[in-house]
């Protein structure tokens, strides 16, 4: 062999093993060994590793036949990095050719098959992925607190809501075990007790009490279901946390409203109800005794009508349904109005009344029915309450910095204990020491409450001291 011939062999092996390093290993073995499949890829290596085998042959049947022109076509091919056929310079080497153009169609098939999956493989991680957003989307809004775990009670995806109702970081959470993440044991007890049940079609829905750092405890309706992967066996648990706080108080108000209401109603009606039979048993005998029983029988109803009156009322506000007519109004008007309708009572029980008013010319927007009938209500407490001979004092001052001003009624009476002060304002609620000063159904300043709040958007407040006294006081906006 000539060392020409020698060296384009040399150049013609460089070439071909050079061409094919830049056509197949970027190619073929980086996006092919991660997207396609392995027996793809064993063909097509095969494919190569053949196509390599019969292109030396071939090179060295032109080198040893000094076929020229099969040669330059070989040369350009692998300077080239392409596949391209073969064409036969003369008779004898068209059966090579022919092997070496099937061999080149064949790894031209198992390569576009190959980038056809890989195709198919990105377009269907491309749809994972965006329903994975869309669930957690999904999930990150929901209002009720989300917990999803794997099969290792590894907690896998949670919400916002559950990392405040748990009081954990949800950037740090993924991928933890649950009984790391939670400190509540009943709640990772019942993540694992759903996970061993293996229950791919029903759910466990339960009430648990969550306790935060504060001691402050919300009760939650937690619904639990497993989740299933493509084999119907259990992937994880689902836990769908429902904040049932407000729902359960409400219930409760409803309940003891009810019950409060029911048992207000009943003492006036019992006692209309005896003083009746006493009359139909023939037992007031004379005028007088009749004249008694007619008057307490009037009375009851008077006091079973005021509380209709001030439960619906109350209910008219709380709804918003209560027709309300604002305008200017000068408060001082509103208050000499209550003073004098009270006057009576207070001269029964020698109880005299100071007044410390404002000018006429402060007004206030306001309803002035509605707080003419707070006004009176908070005078009528202190008339109650306190002892023959008291004093009972009725101030304004107006604050107009703060355009403000300030309405207060004090009293000389039995004062109220530290521990009911919170609570006078609620419904049906009457401090335990003073039942026995006076009779009531505690929606009196309930009603107030709602009247100077809800209605006018004004400030209530009291304050007292046992065996001294009370000042039940509101503030309200000056007119500009």
């Amino acid at each position: 062999m000539g060392l020409r011939r020698i060296k384009s062999l040399l150049i013609l092996m460089v070439a071909l093993i050079a061409g094919g390093a830049v056509c197949f290993l970027p190619g073929a073995t980086g996006w092919m060994s991660r997207w396609a499949d392995p027996h793809t890829l064993t063909f097509t290596g095969g494919a190569l590793c053949l196509l390599g085998a019969i292109s030396g042959l071939l090179t060295v049947t032109v080198v040893r036949r000094n076929n020229r022109q099969l040669l330059d076509r070989l040369r350009q091919i692998a300077l080239d990095g392409r596949f391209k056929y073969l064409e036969a310079g003369d008779g004898e080497f068209v059966p090579l050719a022919a092997a070496m153009n099937d061999l080149i169609d064949f790894a031209e098939k198992t390569v576009s098959d190959a980038a056809m999956k890989t195709k198919e493989l990105e377009i269907q991680l491309k749809v994972a992925t965006a329903e994975r957003q869309h669930a957690e989307a999904i999930i990150y809004s929901i209002s009720d607190a989300v917990l999803v775990t794997d099969p290792f009670d590894d907690l896998v995806l949670a919400n916002e809501s559950a990392a405040r109702t748990f009081e954990f970081d949800l950037q740090r959470a993924g991928r933890l075990p649950i009984a790391q993440v939670l400190k509540d044991e009943k709640m990772i007890g019942l993540i694992r007790e759903m996970r061993q049940s293996k229950s791919t079609n029903g759910r466990r829905i339960v009430e648990h009490q969550v306790k935060a750092g504060n001691g402050a405890a919300k009760t939650f309706k937690i619904t639990l279901s497993c989740v299933s992967n493509q084999t119907d066996e259990p992937a994880g648990v689902v836990a769908v946390l429902h904040d049932m706080t407000k729902e359960k108080e409400v219930a409760e108000m409803k309940n003891d409203f009810v019950s409060n209401v029911s048992h207000e109603l009943r003492t006036p009606l019992a006692s209309i109800k005896a003083y009746v039979e006493m009359l139909i048993d023939g037992e007031a005998e004379d005028e007088q005794t009749k004249r008694e029983f007619y008057e307490v029988i009037q009375n009851e109803a008077n006091r079973l009508s005021r509380l209709i009156d001030n439960i619906l009322n109350i209910s008219r506000i709380e709804s918003g349904l209560v027709k309300v007519n604002k305008g200017p109004q000068s408060l001082m008007v509103i208050l000499k109005e209550a003073l004098d309708v009270i006057a009576p009572q207070a001269r029964q029980k020698q109880i005299e009344l100071n007044e410390k008013l404002t000018p006429v010319f402060y007004q206030t927007l306001a309803d002035k029915d509605m707080l003419y009938q707070a006004v009176l209500n908070l005078l009528s407490n202190a008339v109650k309450y306190t002892p023959e001979a008291g004093t009972i004092t009725v101030e304004t001052l107006v604050d107009e910095a703060k355009k403000k001003v300030i309405t207060r009624i004090s009293d000389t009476g039995v004062g109220i204990p530290p521990k009911d002060l919170p609570f006078v304002f609620d419904k049906f609620y009457r401090a335990e020491a003073n039942n026995r000063m006076a009779k009531g159904t505690g929606l009196g300043l309930s009603l107030v409450k709602h009247i100077v709040e809800t209605v006018h958007h004004g400030r209530i407040f009291v304050e007292s001291h046992v065996g001294k006294g009370s000042t039940f006081g509101f503030e309200l906006d000056l007119c500009e």
